[in-house]
């Protein structure tokens, strides 16, 4: 109690109150942060999903493999196929990780049980591949008319294809520049990769693939902004909201 009086008074000092009350409010803002994340930790580590990290990272061979999905096919009504093999770890709308409940997963992570630079990444969907110049490791593909909304164009986002020091696992086709270029559906376009950019986070092997809404004058949205981006759940047969899967291995027909 006497502490607390020290410190109300230390504050109410009229030399240098506001630069004092300042650091009170910082300190508290800071210190309710650290509860808030920390409450945010233990509700992950108790939810039956996320144990699927600790097995996919501690886990052998054989542990991993149980996770891994591989759909070359479009599951029954589905128009798309999972762009590559692997363990569907965050999902669409998914707080885990680095993001949040107020900034969370725009699309879907597919970690590869490969080392960079091995596990084939295909096209979802027949469209028109674009790679911006500087883009290292990210093609885009227009989908001129969305099977699941006729009428609306959307686009289809490949990222990680490339090493961490940014060599690119894309194929040659898609060079620097490259744009509308038409594939179908099932074409090769590279290989997952652990590339993030400048971050000093380093990133398992994996592909994040996300659908891109267009902005209505024939051009793709920010992709980093979630209400920019759909839910894959339709378009690949599976479920893959965070909010409603309890695991995503397969088509939802079959989960």
């Amino acid at each position: 109690m006497k502490k607390s009086t020290q410190l109300i008074n230390w504050v109410r000092h009229p030399r240098y109150r506001f630069f004092k009350t300042s650091i009170v409010i910082l300190v508290a803002l800071i210190a309710l942060y650290l509860v808030s994340q920390s409450i945010n930790v233990i509700r992950m580590l108790k939810d039956p999903r996320s144990q699927t990290f600790v097995q996919w990272a501690t886990g052998d061979s054989t542990d991993r493999a149980i996770l891994v999905t591989v759909q070359r096919e479009t599951c029954p009504g589905a128009p798309f196929i999972l762009p590559t093999d692997g363990f569907i770890g965050l999902l669409y709308k998914d707080p885990r990780g680095p993001y949040s409940s107020r900034n969370p997963h725009q699309g879907i992570d597919i970690f590869s049980d490969t080392e960079a630079g091995i596990t084939p990444v295909y096209a979802a969907y027949d469209g028109y591949v674009t790679r911006e110049d500087g883009w290292r490791s990210t093609l885009i593909m227009r989908v001129p008319d969305d099977p699941l909304q006729p009428g609306r164009q959307i686009w289809l986002y490949y990222t990680h294809m490339a090493d961490q020091q940014g060599n690119d696992f894309i194929e040659d086709a898609f060079a620097p520049g490259a744009r509308e270029m038409f594939v179908e559906q099932g074409t090769l376009l590279g290989y997952t990769g652990d590339y993030n950019g400048n971050s000093a986070r380093s990133v398992w092997v994996h592909l994040h693939f996300s659908v891109v809404l267009d902005d209505g004058n024939g051009r793709y949205t920010n992709e980093l902004e979630f209400n920019n981006t759909l839910d894959p759940s339709p378009y690949l047969g599976m479920s893959l909201n965070y909010e409603e899967a309890t695991a995503a291995v397969g088509c939802s027909s079959e989960s």
